[in-house]
């Protein structure tokens, strides 16, 4: 086994390893999420924590590290004998994004069940980090499958595995850390909030911090063992602090006080449900114990509070994460008077004052973006409403995006065979049973009646003489599952001049956002491409990252020509990059526009051709008719006949939704 890289070098990220101190402190606290850019030693940290731990007893010779002092009496290898019982090591077990449902739950041989009826159960990773750490690094990309898992098993303690009427269950208690880089998509909000703690991450600014940074990890690199050895003196002493730390919690006091500032939090940033608060007594009781105290102070809750709360203020994907320390300290000094009267004695209610402290009470400048989603999403230049400098001749600023509104199901028709996911019907692993195959490969969800009707013309020439079935592996029949896979929603948006109308360009980017919002639910991928002036860019590359969306969506800005072609075959080249990394994600294409195409040579012929690039291939498409007034031409329309798709215009769009209208598409393509 290599060395790992010592938890005590690493440089900085305070509250990245305090969040992780804690959770040895108190694993009840219930883990963490730490999220920030790649480089930022977030898998590092993770990693070097497991050898702090204290070690663990178990049952000797018990696959799913039984405790002897309480075993599991559902336990799959008991029931256990008092006595016999060894030490070991905390471990550390990573789930890799792309594993298997049995890699995770453990897995039963089928063949052996029905035809011996033997529980023969090979332990997943559930069972390996049972009383330990359960890692997971880019846990935004984890499969919806095993995130389903996940909760089930973080929810309950235990893990079930079911295969047709026949089931094992063991004890699952982990402390659950994951890592992600929030440029690659949000996490469920479920899975979110089983995470105790949040820590957002950013490489150091500072020149000589960067600098011990590549020092320490240069010396590690040459020489792991000596390394490690130079930092075992820290690393004892950090262990030893844990340790000491676990023995005195127990003693601490959590007052009424430090209650009622706590809930007095939750409350002031409306958090939904009690976890929050269970959370943030545990974590200011770890504070407190960590600091060597047995009472717990305002400032243990105020740090609570910034690891406990951030990740739980969000009321929808496009709001900015973080607290407003001013607010937190606000409520902090309004409910800390009961707080002294419990017994903190020292009479001072506000013992670590935040940004707001400062004089005359303003904010530090890096705060004022957290607690305004719309303003950090708003472009720095053209507030004023003036043409923007660099964007070539008769561009406009940027119009403000309608409300978000809830959206209906938009669906591509026919069966896939995609990414798990909750949009369009596709051939998946999770679902309602359409019938057998046989298994290739591994067999995972098997189909008992199919099974049996084939094993049982060869029961004779097998020479069965009991009432067991004999099955032999040609027998066995996987089961084919209807579900939801996640789509490709690309939108082709007309950003040019005859486009410019302020209250038109927010309806248009109200409801695309309010799409964003539903992807975002229902685990698809979004794409923007917009055209002006003499081209088209790729304001977006396909992403499910929300945050990223809305903020190129709100400053998308507007003016010149209108080179239809030119956003049509830009979004053909992406679908076609995109085909190439994904092959089984189908796309739906959503054309914004008025159907208008200026500049160039036969511009209105070339945007024909582009179109029925689309309608070749099969790729379902929408138009959504922006033109206005009285005398309308109706290019649009014939747009999307080019495209074998259907046009609906800018009212529709506003009232019924986009998705609505989709079904509508639907509809005509399979009538035709």
């Amino acid at each position: 086994m290599s060395t790992p890289f010592p938890f005590t070098a690493v440089v900085g990220q305070d509250d990245l390893r305090l969040a992780l101190l804690l959770n040895a402190v108190s694993p009840a606290v219930g883990g963490v999420l730490v999220r920030g850019e790649k480089g930022t030693a977030k898998s590092t940290a993770v990693r070097a924590l497991s050898a702090l731990l204290p070690e663990v007893d178990v049952v000797s010779g018990c696959r799913f590290s039984c405790d002897p002092d309480s075993p599991d009496p559902g336990c799959p290898d008991g029931p256990h004998e008092p006595g016999a019982f060894a030490s070991r090591p905390a471990r550390m077990v990573e789930l890799p994004v792309g594993a298997s449902e049995d890699r995770l739950v453990g897995a039963l041989d089928i063949e052996r069940a029905l035809a011996e009826g033997v529980k023969a159960f090979e332990p997943g990773l559930l069972a390996d980090a049972h009383r330990g750490i359960l890692y997971v690094d880019e846990v935004n990309l984890l499969h919806d499958h095993l995130v389903d898992l996940l909760l089930d098993a973080a929810a309950m303690g235990a893990s079930y595995v079911e295969r047709e009427g026949v089931s094992v269950r063991h004890a699952a208690r982990f402390l659950l850390v994951g890592t992600m880089n929030p440029e690659e998509g949000e996490l469920r909000p479920q899975l979110l909030d089983r995470f105790g703690l949040t820590v957002e991450v950013a490489a150091s600014r500072e020149p000589d911090q960067r600098v011990e940074v590549v020092r320490r990890r240069l010396a590690y690199d040459d020489d792991p063992a000596g390394f490690a050895a130079r930092w075992a003196d820290e690393e004892a002493a950090v262990r030893a602090r844990i340790v000491a730390a676990r023995e005195l919690l127990p003693s601490v006091r959590l007052g009424d006080g430090a209650l009622r500032q706590i809930a007095a939090t939750c409350a002031a940033f409306e958090v939904d449900g009690m976890r929050a608060d269970i959370v943030m007594a545990r974590t200011a009781t770890a504070l407190a114990a960590w600091a060597g105290r047995t009472e717990v102070l305002a400032e243990d809750v105020r740090q609570a509070a910034l690891l406990a709360l951030p990740h739980r203020r969000r009321r929808n994907p496009f709001d900015a994460p973080g607290l407003d320390e001013d607010k937190l300290d606000e409520t902090l000094e309004e409910f800390g008077g009961s707080a002294e009267q419990d017994g903190n004695g020292d009479g001072d209610d506000d013992p670590d004052p935040g940004p707001g402290g400062g004089p005359g009470g303003q904010p530090e400048p890096d705060d004022a973006p957290q607690g305004d989603g719309d303003a950090a999403a708003r472009p720095e230049a053209g507030e004023s409403g003036e043409p923007q400098p660099s964007g070539g001749a008769g561009e406009q600023s940027p119009a403000r995006a309608a409300e978000p509104f809830r959206t209906k199901v938009l669906s591509v028709p026919g069966l896939g065979e995609g990414a798990a996911g909750r949009r369009s019907r596709a051939r998946t692993e999770h679902g309602r049973t359409i019938g057998a195959r046989r298994p290739r490969g591994a067999l995972t969800k098997l189909h008992l009646a199919a099974t049996v009707q084939a094993a049982a013309p060869h029961q004779r020439a097998r020479g069965r003489s009991g009432p067991g079935l004999v099955v032999r592996r040609d027998d066995l029949r996987q089961a084919s599952r209807e579900g939801r896979e996640g789509n490709l929603v690309l939108f082709v948006v007309d950003a040019s001049g005859s486009m410019a109308a302020r209250q038109r360009m927010g309806a248009v980017k109200g409801a695309v956002l309010s799409l964003l919002l539903d992807a975002y639910q229902r685990r698809d991928k979004v794409g923007l491409v917009t055209f002006r002036g003499s081209a088209a860019d790729v304001a977006l590359p396909p992403t499910s990252s929300v945050d990223a969306a809305a903020v190129r969506l709100e400053s998308l800005p507007t003016g010149g020509r209108t080179p239809l072609a030119a956003g049509l075959l830009k979004a053909h080249e992406v679908l076609r990059v995109e085909r190439l990394r994904d092959p089984a994600r189908r796309a739906l294409v959503v054309v914004v526009t008025d159907g208008r195409a200026t500049g160039g040579p036969e511009p209105v012929a070339l945007a024909g051709r582009a179109a029925r690039l689309f309608a070749a291939e099969g790729t379902a498409s929408v138009v959504v008719d922006c033109e206005s007034g009285p005398v309308r031409l109706g290019l649009a329309g014939q747009l999307a006949g080019e495209l074998g798709g259907t046009a609906v215009t800018l009212d529709e769009l506003r009232a019924d939704s986009i998705a609505s209208l989709v079904k509508d598409v639907q509809g005509s393509r399979r009538a035709a």
